[in-house]
């Protein structure tokens, strides 16, 4: 495959260049013009914006046990059609993924993913063993909160968790935060602190933040604040709920000043029955995320280059996830097109999520992804979606 007359980032600013693509992999990038290839597709893109493909670190494709909400097939299909071509799939399904064998199953079941995929394994309080021999994944995930799933476990065993880990991630709210932060000091793996929500807990990250610690925040609360939540109802419930204005504001500026690493959706779907019945926490992400990161773009609150840093090359970094996160020579072919000027508003209709709703329901954005590549494959192309199945990350630090 070429690429034609598209522009990437290089150094924060865009240039205009031409990839061939060799396989799954970027075979060259170049300012030249590219010797047509006889048995190969071109593409004109007319100079619109190729990013890196995104790397989402925290969703929940609820497969399996809950393929009622969503499983890895329609998560992915949503997930490419976000412009996002690597997810990490959490734990907290049914059963938990807390043995090495029930990761293996899961493995299995992730082969239909459209896009590649990733996973976070389970810790509980006894399955430690477990921990100490699992291989390849992502990293141990640890519930410090109650959230779904009822994952939660103790001091002692967070610590033993952390210390046999490499990298954890860690749902911490609150003074959690701060424990987490303690305990993993005592250690010499890394923290990756999941869905960060208030000023305090930024406050006290803004001092003690160390290069071994990473911040996610999530779309919903850079986008949305509680004055939302009263209008959403049970459609604005996740775990962490969301926060004044005043948090989101320091959420923004904790961006600016690097506290903040990535940005993931949490994405963790529920039917329209349940929201409607018993309001389950959680809301789907993956169809939005770049939509509104891109209209923030173009309204001045962010750069182009910041968002190529928080949802493409830190999540590489800080899962050591091998090819993915830059656009380079080598690289796996995982590139997401942008059409800065495309305008459209957020239609539920038009979602794949097998939850068919979206918190951010008719919110006008400009700024789109037009076209997903996973490993040298087109699987979304201006509202096409094609069934070409991806396959699971590889880690150089796990």
């Amino acid at each position: 495959m070429i690429i034609k007359n598209c522009k990437i980032l290089v150094d924060g600013k865009l240039k205009k260049v031409n990839i061939q693509i060799n396989g799954s992999r970027i075979g060259k990038i170049t300012s030249d013009e590219i010797k047509d290839i006889s048995d190969g597709e071109i593409i004109d893109l007319k100079g619109k914006i190729v990013l890196p493909g995104l790397i989402d670190p925290h969703v929940h494709f609820r497969e399996p046990g809950l393929v009622n909400k969503e499983d890895f097939l329609s998560g992915s299909l949503a997930a490419a059609k976000g412009g996002i071509t690597t997810v990490l799939d959490m734990p907290n399904t049914v059963p938990p993924t807390l043995t090495v064998k029930l990761l293996d199953d899961k493995r299995k079941l992730a082969s239909k993913s459209v896009v590649n995929y990733g996973f976070h394994f389970g810790s509980s309080k006894n399955n430690l063993p477990e921990i100490k021999k699992v291989k390849g994944v992502a990293s141990v995930k640890i519930f410090m909160d109650l959230t779904t799933g009822d994952m939660k476990i103790d001091d002692k065993a967070v610590l033993d968790v952390m210390r046999n880990s490499k990298v954890v991630t860690v749902h911490a709210e609150g003074e959690n935060v701060k424990k987490a932060v303690s305990l993993i000091n005592k250690t010499k793996n890394h923290l990756y602190l999941c869905h960060i929500s208030t000023k305090q807990e930024i406050d006290y990250l803004r001092k003690n933040k160390a290069s071994n610690v990473s911040v996610e925040v999530t779309p919903h609360h850079l986008f949305l604040t509680t004055k939302d939540e009263k209008r959403l109802k049970a459609y604005g419930k996740m775990k962490p709920g969301l926060k004044s204005h005043e948090d989101q504001e320091a959420l923004w500026q904790a961006i600016k000043e690097g506290i903040v690493d990535t940005v993931g959706t949490d994405h963790a779907p529920h039917t329209i029955e349940e929201k409607e019945k018993n309001g389950p926490y959680g809301v789907p992400g993956v169809e939005t995320m770049l939509p509104l990161l891109l209209d923030a773009v173009n309204k001045k609150r962010l750069s182009l280059a910041d968002v190529q840093r928080l949802c493409c090359e830190n999540p590489a970094s800080i899962f050591g996830i091998k090819g993915k996160g830059h656009i380079k020579e080598g690289y796996d072919a995982d590139l997401t097109v942008v059409d800065m000027n495309k305008i459209e508003k957020v239609v539920s209709d038009k979602l794949l999520t097998k939850s068919g709703w979206s918190q951010f329901e008719g919110k006008l954005l400009k700024g789109w992804p037009v076209m997903t590549i996973v490993n040298g494959n087109i699987v979304y192309d201006n509202g096409l979606v094609l069934d070409i199945k991806a396959k699971e990350v590889k880690y150089g630090i796990s």
